[in-house]
């Protein structure tokens, strides 16, 4: 709702001056006055064409986001110029890229630690199938593991990434509570249904495309999406399956071999 400005009139019942010099007072006042007055009438519709302005402008972003106007990397398949890696295990090559506009500590973060060889022989200390497997910690039990800036960082969520399968997101223990594990979201789409979206606030390409691919909804702005699987997506699979111990291990340990950046951060 636009605010309107009210303007004070003139005071009413002016005395008329006989003299030249008091007439000519008079005039230069209500000349004054009418300066005043032309220039608050001038800020008043300044202000409003602004208020009206930025009213068109959250509407237009409002809009971008309910008509799909959001650009979404991880549905375009968008590559060039970003940043990728291949994570080399004992069952297979998984290829990532990130995206470092979106999250660029996360990115950073995961790069950093690839380049200190941090998850050299590092295992998928956890493993659900139709869920999402789990690594990054070299305790192995995933209690463990730090980030590259020596501590916790904070959640970077942008509503043009999320879960989807493939998605490659930070694991935490709460909010802004960022280290080294991370996870790959393997989940198709059979447990997804539209109902499920109705009250989400989630961009309707978003939606269309969960219920298309899969994914965990639930983990949306809650985990961190900075990256996402372009090939290997048959390893991430199998590994979803083996056959697990206590606590979601593997019996036999999958081992992050090696992490190889192809292409670097501009």
């Amino acid at each position: 709702m636009l605010h309107k400005k009210k303007f004070l009139t003139a005071a009413a019942g002016i005395a008329l001056l006989t003299a030249c010099g008091d007439t000519n007072n008079e005039n230069a006042a209500e000349e004054n006055h009418q300066e005043e007055a032309n220039s608050n009438a001038e800020e008043t519709e300044q202000n409003e064409q602004s208020e009206i302005e930025e009213e068109e402008n959250e509407n237009n972003s409002a809009a971008a986001v309910t008509e799909g106007g959001l650009e979404m990397p991880q549905i375009s398949g968008e590559t060039e110029s970003l940043p990728q890696a291949v994570i080399e295990t004992n069952m297979g090559d998984i290829e990532v890229v990130f995206y470092p506009e979106k999250a660029p500590l996360a990115v950073e973060n995961f790069l950093t630690l690839a380049e200190e060889d941090y998850y050299n022989d590092v295992i998928f200390h956890r493993v659900i199938e139709d869920f999402m497997i789990q690594g990054g910690d070299p305790s192995g039990t995933g209690m463990g593991g730090e980030s590259a800036f020596g501590e916790a960082f904070e959640d970077e969520f942008d509503p043009s990434l999320a879960h989807f399968n493939g998605a490659l997101s930070m694991a935490n223990s709460g909010p802004d509570s960022n280290g080294s594990q991370f996870f790959i979201v393997q989940a198709g789409s059979e447990n997804l249904t539209e109902e499920m979206f109705e009250e989400s606030g989630f961009p309707e390409e978003t939606i269309e495309h969960y219920l298309e691919v899969g994914g965990t909804p639930h983990l949306d702005n809650r985990h961190t999406v900075f990256g996402h699987v372009i090939s290997g997506m048959d390893v991430v699979d199998e590994i979803a399956t083996v056959e697990t111990e206590g606590a979601d291990m593997p019996a036999e340990d999958i081992v992050i071999e090696d992490i190889v950046i192809t292409e670097d951060m501009e």
